[in-house]
Formats: structure tokens, C-alpha cells, sequence
């Protein structure tokens, strides 16, 4: 009979040593280390074992009791992993890795290693060790620091969200819940309440007596709660530290980032603060991925413009300009071209500062001035990756220029933003930036001028006359649309206008939701003959006019006319001087 096979009662008596139910402290000595001797015996026994099997398997044997496993070798297999093919990294060099297993010549742990040696480029071994080694092994993940993840966000859990939805319904109710919230609650309801409200930024700014709490709806900041002012220092300070700023740091601006987390998507937010009179201000910008969701025939283009778009988008090279200011919709139109010519056919890259919306199937590139990766410098890099489509987020100097120019007349569709208020300016501020107009000409096949005007809240529409002023201006606009342009206009006896009332839905503004206002200014034989160092914008704007476009200004009013917006607005965002 095996010595383990015998019971230690037995063992006691052929050694003389009692078995009796009361010992000495003597006695008790010796059992105990009896037994650390038999258990000694039996470990000995299982090595052996593994080793005979390992011989049979032909494979290699290594006993890891007393081994000196790194931590860094050890990781090299993460630990669920390790307990799922019972198998372990006890050495790795960087050339050389080698690798335990209870299991060595099972399919799934021969797959691994090599899987390993492929993804380190070092040549593997493998080995077979004892049930007490890879328990040996294990421990060594014990020992290791455990790294709590940083997470920089705040955590909304639909359960918070719902609660908070049923509690604002509309503007008035945010002062109410935050009057009623904690310190720690009120970034979560901040948070929830802009993502029920369609905000776009959220501003809290550190006043005399008090910490004013403003959204961006639609285009327009409008006031919704305030705070007493000894909540600041907390504010600001829950703040900076979800957002990864310096807390201390209150005397320059900073700028950081942070991630409302929700199942049904993450939005990221970018924060930016300044210093102020009573503390700072802070603008937290949402970047929703709804809010770039948009698809094409959802823009605001009507009908004919929207077929000569795609006319052009669906070119195989030349270049495609967006203008306009900070917040008018420049993005959301390039990422609605960028989803039409977005198949498995087409190789697209974009070009951002920064990539703010993550777009499936569409190869995205973020500058970092620091390393030198600047747009010119970046653009040069993307050409090399045999792209169809390119999109650059903002053409700045001469140097993007040139690169973005060359691009479009070498079999690229090139798909830009340039700030000039409208369309006919893009073309002298290309020259201005010292462009030759001779390689320009070619290049260019569209550039559009846009503007985003807001809606009129469909709950509380109702019909309104137009004061004389109004109906004058409205006649003018629509008398001076070219006849090229083939827009129908409705007879003035079928002009009707309408207005929002007001509600706590809309926090009494009558608008909610926006559309886009464009020109489009396609070019035609006689811009490109006309382009010289001498072009003025006023000639491109007659040319444009000539060949039918229709102004931001006459799209508005035209918008105005279906009952989707106010003369109010139109004047607002593309006023007389547009």
C-alpha cells in the first residue's frame, strides 16, 4: 500500500506514537509535524507524477514551487483567462515566453501560446506542471497591486434619468429639483436635466450673490436656475474633478473632458473654463451622437438644391467648401455627406481638431499640435492611405490649402469647412490666403453657405399676420430670387405665417428644434474664367446669381412661407447685411 493510502492512525501506530483522543503538547508537536512531513511526502509524490505524464505527453516539465515569477510575466496572461485554460506565464523575457499548463496538450492552450508568440513576436515554450504549481502560480496574481480604473464622468443610470424625466418636464422645473438636490446630486441633475431638454452647452457661471445655470437651446442660451453662491467652491470643485482639471488651478483657463455614461449611449462632454470676477466660467459642451444623426434629406435642403448636392458629392474627385460661423451646422453637414458615400466600396478619413463624433466605418484622425501632426502635415499622411473620400475639418492656412487643392485635382473628393459668412466670400479669402486661382478653378466643384435658424414649436403654433415692415420685406426677398433658380413660389394670396405662442414646453420662446437655411453656389465656366487675384466677392455673388443660386437669406424666407420658421428669425441669423 502506497504511504498515502494509509491512514494516519496507522502510520501512528507503526511509528509508536499514541492515538488516543487526549495528547501532550509534546505529542501534539510531533503529529503536526508528522503530518507536514507526509504532506511533504505526497507533493513530492504529485511532481512525480507530473512528471511521468509529461514525459508521455512528450512534452517539457517544470516544477514552479520556489520559482521566481515576475509580475511582469505573470500578467502577461490576465487572470480569468489563466484559471479558464489553467495555464500561466512564468517567464517572459521580451524574445522568450514561456508557459505552464495542467493541460499543455489540449487545442484550445496549444492555440493560445502560439496566438501569444504571434502578438509578442518571441518564441514560446510549453510546459507541464502539477496541480501544487499552477496553485503556486495562481498566488502570485494575489500579490499584485490592484489598479482601481479612473473613470472621468458621471454615472446616470436610466433608473436616475427616468426618475429626473418625470420630474422636469419642461424649464421651470429644473430650479426645483436642484433647490431640492445635494451637492453630489446636482451634477447628475444638471446632466440629466440638459439631455431632456436638447441642450447643446450648459453654462454655470459664479456671479456676485449667486451661481447662474444656463442651457444652449437651440442656438439660443436662455437662463434656467441659479444657486446661492457658497455652493460654488463645491460646484467648481465636482466639477474639475470629473473632468480631470486641477482643481487649485482657478487663475488660467483649462480645458478637459468627462462621459455621461447611459445604456443607451455614452456622451462625451467637453468642458472649458475661464477666470471671472466671483470665480469662473464654465462651459460644458454635449456631444451628443444624435445630434449628428442627422441624415441627409433631414437637413433643411430643399428639393432642386438637394439634387444638385448630390450631384456633386457623388463626384469622384474636386472639392466641396461648408461656410459659416462657430455653431451653424458645418459638422452636421459633412458627417450627413460623409454617411451617404459611407459603403464598403469607398475608403474614407477624416482630419478633426478634435474628433468630438465617432463615426462606424469611416477612418478617423485627431491633430495634435504637440507632436507636430498639424492638418497640412496630417493631410500629406492621408493621401499616402489611398482614401476615395477625405474630410478635413477646417481649412486655416496656405498650406492646407495647397495640400486639400492638390488632393482634389488628383482623384480625391475633398470635403472641407472655410469661415467667410457666406458662399461667394470662400473663393477671395482661398485667393487672399495666396491660392493661385489657376489651380483653384479646377479644384473647387461646390461651396455652400449655411445657417441654422430655429423652428416654430408645432404644440403652440398659431397663425399671425406680419406687420406691414415685415410683409415688405418678405416681397422684396422673393422678388429678387432668380428666375434660374427654378424655385415655385406660392402666389401672395396663399401667403400664410404663424408664430409660437409660448409654452413651458418651449420656456415661452414659441421655437424648439432648428433647421438649416443654405445657398448653394455651384461653379460654373464663367467663376472659374473670372477667378483672378482681382475677384471680389460682390462679382462671385452676381456670377452666383446668374447661374440661379438662391441666398441663405431667400431660403429662409422661403422656409418662412412653408410655415416652418418666423421673419424674426430669418433676420436674426441672416439679416440684411447676409
Amino acid at each position: 500500500m502506497a504511504p498515502e493510502a494509509q491512514s494516519i492512525e496507522d502510520l501512528l501506530q507503526k511509528t509508536g506514537a499514541k492515538s488516543t483522543d487526549t495528547k501532550t503538547p509534546a505529542e501534539e508537536t510531533t503529529l503536526e509535524k508528522f503530518e507536514e512531513k507526509m504532506s511533504e511526502v505526497r507533493l513530492k509524490e504529485k511532481e512525480v507524477e507530473a512528471e511521468k505524464l509529461a514525459a508521455s505527453l512528450g512534452v517539457p516539465y517544470v516544477n514552479l514551487k520556489g520559482f521566481p515569477i515576475s509580475p511582469e510575466s505573470i500578467v502577461t496572461i490576465p487572470e480569468e483567462q489563466a484559471k479558464e485554460l489553467k495555464a500561466v506565464c512564468f517567464l517572459n523575457t521580451g524574445p522568450e515566453i514561456r508557459v505552464a499548463s495542467l493541460k499543455p496538450t489540449e487545442e484550445k492552450v496549444k492555440e493560445f501560446v502560439f496566438q501569444l508568440g504571434e502578438r509578442f513576436q518571441a518564441n514560446t515554450g510549453l510546459y507541464q506542471i502539477s496541480e501544487e504549481s499552477f496553485r503556486v502560480a495562481m498566488e502570485v496574481y494575489q500579490k499584485l497591486p490592484k489598479i482601481k480604473a479612473i473613470i472621468k464622468g458621471v454615472k446616470v443610470t436610466d433608473e436616475e434619468l427616468a426618475k429626473y424625466q418625470a420630474q422636469i418636464k419642461n424649464f421651470k422645473d429644473v430650479q426645483q429639483v436642484l433647490a431640492g438636490a445635494s451637492i453630489s446630486d446636482l451634477m447628475t441633475v444638471i446632466m440629466a436635466a440638459a439631455l431632456q431638454l436638447g441642450t447643446s452647452d450648459v453654462h454655470i457661471e459664479a456671479e456676485q450673490e449667486r451661481v447662474l445655470v444656463r442651457f444652449r437651446v437651440d442656438g439660443v442660451l436662455q437662463e434656467i436656475a441659479s444657486l446661492p453662491h457658497d455652493f460654488w467652491k463645491k460646484i467648481i470643485a465636482r466639477i474639475k474633478l470629473i473632468s480631470g482639471l486641477k482643481i487649485n488651478v482657478t487663475e488660467r483657463p483649462q480645458d478637459g473632458r468627462f462621459t455621461i455614461f447611459l445604456k443607451s449611449g455614452d456622451t462625451d462632454v467637453r468642458v472649458s473654463t475661464i477666470p471671472t470676477n466671483w470665480g469662473e466660467s464654465v462651459v460644458m459642451r454635449l456631444l451628443k451622437p444624435s445630434s449628428i444623426s442627422v441624415e441627409f434629406g433631414q437637413l433643411g435642403f430643399r428639393p432642386l438644391v438637394e439634387a444638385k448636392l448630390k450631384k456633386e458629392i457623388a463626384k469622384p474627385h474636386g472639392m466641396i467648401v461648408t461656410t459659416g460661423p462657430t455653431g451653424s451646422g458645418k459638422t452636421t453637414t459633412l458627417y450627413a455627406i460623409l454617411r451617404s458615400r459611407n459603403d464598403s466600396e469607398t475608403k474614407i478619413i477624416t482630419l478633426e481638431d478634435p474628433i468630438e463624433y465617432k463615426l462606424q466605418g469611416i477612418n478617423q484622425s485627431q491633430i495634435d499640435h504637440s507632436k507636430n501632426y498639424t492638418f497640412a502635415g496630417g493631410l500629406r499622411s492621408i493621401l499616402r492611405q489611398d482614401p476615395d473620400v477625405v474630410m478635413v475639418g477646417e481649412i486655416r492656412d496656405l498650406e492646407t490649402a495647397e495640400v486639400a487643392i492638390n488632393a482634389a485635382l488628383t482623384g480625391h473628393l475633398m470635403i472641407s469647412t472655410l469661415h467667410t459668412n457666406d458662399a461667394a466670400g470662400a473663393i477671395p479669402r482661398f485667393i487672399a490666403m495666396g491660392v493661385k486661382p489657376f489651380l483653384l478653378a479646377p479644384a473647387l466643384n461646390a461651396i455652400m453657405g449655411q445657417r441654422l435658424t430655429r423652428r416654430i414649436h408645432e404644440d403652440c403654433k398659431q397663425e399671425v399676420q406680419p406687420s406691414p415692415e415685415q410683409l415688405a420685406f418678405i416681397k422684396k426677398v422673393v422678388s429678387e430670387i432668380p428666375a434660374t433658380s427654378g424655385e415655385q413660389v406660392k402666389p401672395e394670396g396663399e401667403w400664410k405665417f404663424y408664430k409660437g405662442k409660448g409654452c413651458d414646453v418651449c420656456n415661452n420662446s414659441g421655437y424648439k428644434g432648428r433647421v438649416g437655411i443654405y445657398e448653394l453656389l455651384l461653379m460654373s465656366e464663367e467663376i472659374r474664367a473670372a477667378m483672378g487675384e482681382s475677384l471680389s466677392e460682390y462679382q462671385v455673388r452676381q456670377l452666383a446669381v446668374q447661374q440661379g443660386m438662391v441666398s441663405m437669406q431667400q431660403d429662409g424666407i422661403l422656409k418662412v412661407l412653408d410655415g416652418l420658421t418666423t421673419v424674426d428669425e430669418i433676420l436674426r441669423v441672416a439679416g440684411e447685411g447676409v
